[in-house]
């Protein structure tokens, strides 16, 4: 909890200035990045041209950015303790000014958003205002009487140096060791941010790579086990999870605006300031490398349905997931992708009926994700702002398509355990009908529970947490060794 002043300190500061710096200290996040994200997605046409403003200065650099990616200033992810204690200053009269390196444009914005600034300076396309030059541009603002000052890096040094007061916010490791070694203490700190190795560890998204436990199925199916052969499916399961959070990474941060304004999803690593996003491209740079250099010790065909699987995400990322039912054929995809490439890492055949049970099967549970989305949307009287395409009412329709297609893969599964290819590798395939009860059990129980707007994330990590589904997976692996 933040102490407000005493009396004798608040006399003694209430005629100095008070300057915030913006990117890392006012808002968690570099607006510059964010605004690049937000081109790049808005306005991917535009990204050609960046090359070419930077080699005109970063002051320019910046101006174009802020000129042609308007971002939403409204849901930054702002240091709220820190926004706290200026609205607490500014009542009592203090002057507060807004001195960042951003685009003033941007920076006005951002003022004009939060209603406490007194006045704004900025980066004007021929300035760069950081370090020296900001603290030049005060002086001649505010005179030569004492200022103080919040920042957080490294170049915010030299206006900490000279501020009667210094202050810092979430400061980075640099700034805190320089301090240090000149012998300066800051009069507040306000620190709001999660252990960095926390947020990165969320960004990944683990509890995804369950999805790539599909690499292990046509191996297990084939009931052709060996040493050799797990290690191998082990490692393209590596391989996948790698390339897997690389892509979520990419997703959360293609989607940072949208995100920032979902209930949930604006406590992520990114959307909430908590990891810098240029820390998450270089996280998506190690991990695929070293997926496709994992790859390269497998198969030829299963780097190709890696790439494949690289190319379709990346691609539903940037823009098919905008496109209604497209996206769901894509996600639906991406699972019997896995199956395709886990039988090219281990040499395991993957039967017809298997592809075709996995087609119906996760286009069902790709379908009842949106399903949930729209439906915990109209329970709140809300509208769908993730650009996705749908409509809440498109709601009977999704149920339709869902629901149809879960059965369609009950009769697949159905089919599959009468054929030859079953009786080959089963001594008692009748066993196998036990399934049947519990997997029609399970997909209702799944579209019951998104109708009544209780499923709030994927089917698949759902499964994994509750009771009933654990319990209704082990009796089903129970049943097919049973028939072995």
């Amino acid at each position: 909890m933040l102490q407000t002043l005493s009396p004798p300190e608040a006399a003694a500061t209430d005629w100095r200035p008070l300057c915030v710096d913006l990117d890392g200290t006012l808002v968690k996040s570099d607006t510059l990045v964010d605004s690049l994200l937000a081109m790049a997605r808005k306005r991917p046409l535009r990204v050609f041209g960046l090359a070419q403003r930077l080699l005109h200065g970063k002051a320019a650099f910046k101006a174009y950015v802020a000129e042609h990616a308007q971002l939403d200033v409204a849901h930054l992810p702002y240091n709220r303790k820190l926004l706290a204690f200026l609205a607490e200053e500014r009542a009592r009269g203090r002057a507060l000014y807004l001195a960042t390196g951003a685009d003033v444009r941007l920076a006005a914005r951002v003022a004009d958003y939060l209603g406490i600034f007194s006045d704004v300076l900025g980066s004007d396309g021929q300035v760069n205002l950081t370090g020296i030059r900001k603290l030049d541009n005060l002086r001649s603002r505010l005179g030569a009487g004492q200022f103080d000052y919040v920042g957080n890096d490294t170049p915010d040094l030299p206006l900490l140096e000279r501020a009667a007061e210094p202050l810092v916010a979430n400061p980075s490791a640099r700034l805190r060791r320089k301090l240090k070694a000149r012998g300066i203490r800051p009069a507040r700190t306000f620190e709001e941010r999660n252990p960095p190795l926390r947020s990165l560890v969320q960004a990944m998204r683990p509890h995804q790579w369950t999805k790539n436990l599909l690499i292990f199925l046509p191996l297990l199916l084939a009931h052709i086990i060996s040493a050799g052969r797990l290690l191998t499916a082990l490692l393209a399961f590596c391989c996948f999870s790698l390339a897997a959070s690389a892509t979520y990474i990419v997703n959360d941060l293609m989607d940072i605006e949208a995100d920032r304004q979902h209930v949930q999803k604006r406590l992520r690593p990114f959307a909430s300031g908590e990891l810098p996003a240029l820390t998450g491209l270089c996280v998506v740079a190690v991990f695929l490398l070293a997926a496709l250099a994992g790859a390269r010790l497998l198969p030829l065909a299963f780097l190709g349905w890696l790439l494949l699987y690289l190319v379709s995400t990346l691609a539903y990322s940037l823009y098919l997931k905008r496109i209604e039912l497209v996206d769901v054929v894509i996600l639906s995809g991406l699972y019997t992708l896995r199956l395709l490439a886990g039988s090219a890492a281990t040499h395991s055949h993957i039967s017809p009926w298997l592809a075709g049970f996995s087609v119906f099967l996760f286009f069902s549970l790709a379908i009842v994700k949106r399903f949930a989305e729209l439906e915990n949307l109209r329970s709140r009287g809300s509208s769908p702002r993730n650009g996705r395409g749908y409509l809440v009412a498109d709601l009977n329709q999704l149920r339709s398509f869902g629901t149809s297609s879960a059965f369609a893969a009950v009769v697949v599964f159905a089919l599959y355990i009468n054929s030859q290819e079953v009786i080959t590798l089963y001594r008692r395939p009748a066993v196998l009908w036990l399934i049947m009860p519990l997997m029609i059990l399970w997909l209702c129980r799944v579209w019951l529970l998104a109708s009544r707007g209780n499923l709030n994330e994927d089917p698949l990590v759902f499964a994994l947490t509750d009771r009933m589904s654990l319990l209704i997976g082990a009796a089903s692996a129970a049943i097919v060794v049973m028939a072995i």
